[in-house]
């Protein structure tokens, strides 16, 4: 993750201006304009550090001087009562920096906490857990870091990485293999795609950094007869979409009958309570909205340790 990118400054100051409007009254009637402060934000619950250079964007928005830490990284599991950011700096640009900052954190850790939990559950089988589309608007960037940081993939990171034939585009195209051959012929015929239906996770890159190549082509299917027919029209990934765990494994062992180096998804009404039977099935990888969309906020606070006029 670029933490400089232009649109991580932007997105820092847009939610800033939403807090502070006209300005901070509070702070500003409380808190001499020149003081100094010392504070540190808390971990309360078992988490996952994710994205806490964020913090650091936004303290430094207000106060360009501010010193900013991190005794722990992104990926640290820490338990509760850990310090994650240590801040020091202008006691008004805390405290009015604040709450912007804890809201990405809380998300984003929140985000990354969960990641790990299916991945823990997941462990000793050969399936990844990855996230979907289904994330809040204009934050996909920083969601998606969040899943890779808690151990999860990234499925395609938008519309324009990868091509996934769901039913609607199934129906409109003319069939499954009507809606095969269009995109197929669509992409490049001669360079066979990669593995994971994300060139940038595929090759381990930001998005923002993969160059051109081929797009990979996965197909949505419902019960055992799409597979097949999905399968003889071509495809090499396929997304298993709403099925129970015995029957994802029945369709997990055709595809691999019939074409062994096929990737293949489970998608819908994945849980942590589920993920393991799913994952018995045999496929590559489970996909879940539920890491972004609703992911339960991380517990985390910030105190003030000390304050000095100057």
């Amino acid at each position: 993750m670029d933490w400089n990118a232009p649109y991580i400054d932007d997105f820092v100051r847009r939610a800033l201006d939403e807090d502070i409007g006209t300005g901070d009254a509070t702070t500003a009637a409380t808190i001499p304009a020149r003081a100094s402060a010392r504070a540190h934000i808390l971990a309360r619950q078992t988490l996952v550090c994710a994205a806490l250079p964020i913090a650091e964007k936004v303290f430094e928005a207000l106060d360009p001087e501010m010193r900013v830490t991190f005794p722990h990284n992104d990926g640290s599991f820490v338990e509760p009562g850990a310090e994650i950011v240590q801040i020091k700096g202008n006691a008004r640009a805390i405290l009015t920096s604040e709450r912007t900052a804890l809201n990405f954190l809380a998300h984003l850790c929140g985000i990354a906490t969960l990641t790990r939990r299916f991945v823990e559950q997941l462990a000793g089988t050969r399936t990844r857990i990855r996230d979907t589309r289904k994330t809040t608007p204009g934050l996909r960037a920083l969601e998606k870091y969040a899943v890779k940081t808690g151990g999860g993939a990234n499925h395609r990171f938008g519309l324009y990485d990868a091509i996934l034939l769901k039913e609607n585009h199934i129906a409109l195209a003319g069939g499954i293999k009507a809606a095969l051959d269009k995109a197929h012929t669509y992409v490049s015929p001669k360079a066979p795609p990669p593995r994971a239906a994300s060139a940038y996770d595929a090759a381990g890159l930001d998005p923002e950094v993969v160059g051109p190549g081929p797009l990979p082509v996965q197909i949505e299917v419902r019960d055992a007869k799409e597979l097949r027919e999905a399968l003889g029209a071509g495809a090499e990934a396929v997304l298993l979409d709403n099925m129970t765990p015995e029957r994802a494994a029945e369709c997990v062992a055709i595809a691999r009958g019939i074409r062994a180096e096929c990737v293949i998804e489970i998608s819908g009404g994945i849980t942590l309570e589920n993920a393991r039977a799913y994952a018995q099935a045999g496929a590559d990888f489970l996909s879940s909205g539920m890491l972004t969309h609703s992911a339960p906020a991380a517990n985390l606070s910030l105190l003030v340790d000390g304050i000095e006029e100057t």
